[in-house]
């Protein structure tokens, strides 16, 4: 018979996975949260999944694993993506470009591509927009989450900037008013006009 962490134990253990869980993501460039919590399972031997942490829990322990380690060279990798967003969204501004994840939330790896969200009729409008202003692009297609019952296949634009790789999600003109919800939390995912960006640079 197994026998039952005490609540200390329990929580030192569910520490160690999300340390684990944030350095495999930070090292290897992984972005799945699922997947980062089963190699650090993996690690410490841990096959009860009530033990594994929450995705919340390995996001604040990315950030405190890019603060302690990352330093200055985390500093400037997330502000020359967030200038590269800049770039993309100034490109991209008839479609009411957002920026959103993880170069928003300060927690981008080196590895992260800049994700934008743009409300347009076609792909093909936001695609053209970029052929005018000669960026090369791919088309493709991103799965949201719009609810825990609701899951959407999106298309969407792929681009890079200065080898920076940028994914621009394609939403109906109003499919502005809502976000698909987090991968960490499950709530809306916050979302940042061009305006919010630029004050994110200009206050680093």
């Amino acid at each position: 018979m197994s026998r039952k962490l005490p609540p200390r134990a329990d929580e030192n253990l569910r520490r160690a996975l999300a340390q684990e869980a944030a350095r495999v993501m930070a090292e290897h460039g992984v972005h799945d949260f699922l997947f980062a919590k089963r190699k650090a399972a993996e690690r410490f031997g841990v096959v009860d999944g009530s033990a594994l942490p929450r995705n919340t829990e390995i996001e604040a322990a990315l950030a405190e694993y890019q603060r302690l380690f990352g330093g200055e060279e985390h500093v400037e990798s997330l502000l020359a993506q967030r200038l590269v967003a800049i770039e993309a969204m100034r490109y991209l501004k008839d479609f009411q470009p957002r920026l959103v994840g993880p170069v928003l939330n300060g927690t981008a790896t080196e590895h992260s591509d800049v994700q934008l969200h743009v409300f347009a009729d076609t792909a093909e409008n936001v695609a053209f927009r970029l052929m005018d202003s000669g960026v090369s692009y791919e088309i493709g297609e991103k799965r949201v989450k719009m609810n825990a019952e609701r899951q959407l296949q999106q298309p969407s634009v792929h681009f890079e900037i200065d080898a920076q790789p940028v994914v621009a999600v394609v939403f109906p003109v109003d499919g502005i008013r809502q976000a698909p919800v987090s991968p960490v939390d499950g709530k809306p995912m916050r979302r940042a006009d061009l305006a919010e960006v630029e004050a994110l640079v200009a206050g680093a």
